[in-house]
């Protein structure tokens, strides 16, 4: 009763944004590679677990994600989407975590809750996740394994239902390499 009063909560105060429009049918091209791409991409979207999708600035990271997240089964639910890049970590780590009141300097009184929160049953598009900090991606890493969250300043452990897409320009194995991203 109280997971159902929960869903509900968090129903009425999801931010009220658009949907993601783009499908794959959306896509132009008509290679045989490009079709296999399409054809993997249907297969991802079937599925409940993590992509990550890689390529060049402007080649359609952010539509293959609204696309995968069409088809899948969680298509009735939120699409969420967060750039990495655009805002420092400590910042960022409020964003996805969300806080509880008084968590730190300048905080809501009423704390806040984040976007893997505000994405349970539905999908949450981490763009440029080649930015994202050391420390961030630690924290990233317990999401992705046991699918619990824990609001910054706060002790209570939170099961969140979400799928996680990511994107990225940079060469992740070469950033693994350097020590820049996390294996």
């Amino acid at each position: 009763e109280i997971r159902k009063k929960e869903e509900l909560v968090r129903k009425y105060y999801a931010p009220k944004s658009p949907r993601p429009h783009f499908s794959f049918d959306d896509f132009l091209g008509d290679s045989p590679c490009f079709r296999a791409l399409l054809e993997k991409a249907r297969c991802f979207a079937l599925t409940d677990e993590t992509v990550l999708i890689t390529g060049e600035s402007g080649t359609g990271k952010e539509v293959m994600a609204s696309s995968i997240h069409n088809a899948s089964r969680r298509r009735a639910g939120s699409f969420l989407a967060k750039n990495c890049a655009s805002i420092p970590a400590t910042l960022m780590e409020s964003e996805l975590f969300g806080y509880e009141k008084g968590a730190f300097t300048g905080a809501s009184v009423n704390g806040k809750t984040g976007l893997f929160e505000q994405a349970s049953k539905g999908t949450i598009f981490l763009d440029e996740i080649g930015d994202m900090s050391l420390n961030l991606q630690a924290r990233l890493l317990r999401v992705l394994q046991e699918k619990q969250i824990m609001r910054l300043g706060s002790d209570k452990v939170i099961d969140v239902d979400i799928r996680i897409l990511a994107a990225t320009n940079k060469d992740l194995r070469e950033a693994i390499a350097q020590k820049e991203f996390r294996e």
